[in-house]
């Protein structure tokens, strides 16, 4: 059975409960308070790159082999352990340094119900920290310490929207209590979707968008920690992984496919965060089909065979009230409702699967923004313009 499980774990009890709370199965990475001293760091060689951090081919295998251990000394300061006290017991996560105020950003998960919470520097220090932003939805916390500026090494945040499929990318965390671990991988795709972790007033889940998938080994432990490129940039924070089973002791099994949340979000929430403790995300009050097959679509009719397709629209919503249309007619072969609008652009940009339109809204948009989107109905053209509300 695929399973979906966020990589933080407080226990095996809790860790299940986690895990039955998404569809797919997805990992949020921690694991038990077990933390190993890290190396101290030195400073890095930079090694020059294209635009988007790819190394050019002209490396030679010794400058290969001296990039990533110089990058680990570089960026193992700024990573931190977190180790959280709930009414379920105790649990463990990973972090980063955000900037030199004492910022520190993590998973939402990682500190959802934590009573008391440790924050631990690979230099040895270890001190309390208090959650002063959080963001179910798209599964961000911010923590303060309060801590001398000396003792905390900000990392640079890069631009994922920038990341290319292919890209070589390193994960830092503390999967299963090991602290300071590197692992090597690659951007397996982008623009995936999972579920937010805040539920509809229907009892679904909003969607968190853009997300990147990676085949560095992330881990139980791993969570809020930083996927970063091959310049030492903090190109996205672990949150999960896909897999197909568990351990003798109940852990997930690393497949190779983990999901990450992209840094050009975290850009955008965090500062809001740290500002007011909690960020408004844009709402359209329109839900779509994820994948469709292209018997779905003979099935209703649609020539085009790719965009967005609305399955349902909340009465009185944004959507509704610019006039997007939903279906009536029930197709049996799918299931589906034959005559909704099918969204193939937005603000002039292509929508080619749910994932380009959500992607593009939370990224560029927020609550009172209009956007214009091209719907495909009855087989013809037509723009609507969607005045942004707030999610609920």
């Amino acid at each position: 059975m695929k399973r979906l499980i966020p990589l933080f774990v407080i226990s095996t009890l809790v860790f299940s409960m986690l895990a039955c709370s998404f569809g797919p199965t997805i990992t949020f990475d921690a694991q038990p308070t077990d933390s190993v001293a890290a190396t101290p760091a030195t400073k890095a060689t930079k090694i020059p790159t294209t635009p988007g951090g790819v190394v050019p081919p002209t490396l030679s295998l010794a400058q290969l082999d001296t990039l990533l251990p110089d990058l680990y000394d570089e960026v193992n300061p700024g990573v931190v352990s977190i180790l959280i006290v709930g009414d379920q017991g105790g649990g463990l996560g990973s972090g980063f340094v955000f900037d030199n105020n004492g910022h520190i950003v993590t998973n939402f998960h990682v500190v959802e119900g934590a009573k008391d919470l440790e924050v631990d520097f690979s230099s040895g220090l270890k001190v309390r920290g208090t959650v002063i932003g959080t963001d179910p939805d798209s599964d961000l916390a911010v923590i303060k310490v309060d801590v001398p500026a000396s003792d905390l090494k900000p990392l640079k945040t890069g631009d994922s929207d920038a990341l290319r499929v292919g890209q070589q990318v390193i994960a830092m965390g503390n999967p299963f209590g090991l602290s300071g671990t590197m692992t090597l991988g690659i951007v397996s795709a982008k623009g995936r979707t999972l579920d937010s972790m805040r539920q509809t007033a229907s009892g679904g889940y909003y969607s968190a968008g853009d997300i990147i998938q990676t085949d560095a080994s992330i881990n139980p432990g791993n969570s809020g920690g930083p996927l970063i490129n091959l310049q030492g940039d903090v190109v996205g924070i672990n949150r999960a992984i896909r897999t197909t089973g568990a351990t003798a002791t109940g852990d997930p099994v690393n497949s190779g496919i983990g999901f990450s949340v992209p840094i050009n979000i975290v850009k955008r929430v965090v500062p809001v965060l740290i500002k007011s403790g909690k960020y408004e995300y844009p709402y359209l009050g329109i839900s779509f089909h994820s994948s469709m097959s292209l018997l779905d679509f003979e099935a209703i009719g649609v020539k085009q065979t790719s965009g967005a397709y609305v399955v349902e629209l909340v009465p009185g919503g944004p959507g509704d009230k610019a006039g997007i249309r939903v279906g009536t007619r029930r197709v049996d072969a799918t299931g589906l409702m034959a005559g909704s609008d099918l969204v193939v652009a937005v603000d002039g940009r292509p929508v080619l699967v749910f994932g380009d339109l959500i992607a593009y809204i939370l990224e560029n948009k927020s609550p009172g923004d209009k956007v214009s989107v091209t719907v495909l109905r009855d087989n013809a053209k037509k723009e609507v313009v969607i005045t942004l509300g707030k999610r609920p």
